[in-house]
């Protein structure tokens, strides 16, 4: 078909059909509700003087523990780091515990020429 001839109705209406069939088979239809991990939830809080009966607070008891698993530190959700940017700071215990190894403290120590200066700078002020 040349593409300056003109569709009649028909020829529209089965183009319309078959894009349609194709959409249906490549839909899925999803009906099981998540949370995503990504997003801030802004729950409102009841009015304060209402009391929910035990049997909805034990129905959301999944959605609860979903909502926590989500707002858990990436450390404690997942083994191994995701990506090369959750790599650095991965590991955010001390490596070395001991502070007395000279090697890796630099703890302030005064000299008898830093005590002369300290002592100068003080008196001038």
């Amino acid at each position: 078909m040349a593409g300056n001839e003109k569709r009649d109705l028909v020829h529209q209406n089965a183009i319309h059909v078959e894009t349609i069939r194709k959409e249906q088979r490549h839909q899925k239809l999803h009906t099981e509700f998540s949370i995503n991990p990504h997003k801030k939830l802004h729950i409102l809080p009841d009015k304060p003087m209402s009391r929910k009966p035990m049997e909805v607070i034990a129905e959301n008891l999944d959605f609860i523990e979903a909502f926590h698993k989500a707002r858990q530190e990436p450390t404690k959700k997942y083994t191994v780091p995701l990506t090369e940017s959750q790599e650095i700071g991965w590991v955010s215990t001390q490596l070395i515990s001991n502070r007395d190894d000279k090697r890796f403290n630099f703890f302030r120590s005064s000299t008898d020429v830093t005590k002369y200066k300290e002592s100068a700078l003080r008196s001038s002020n």
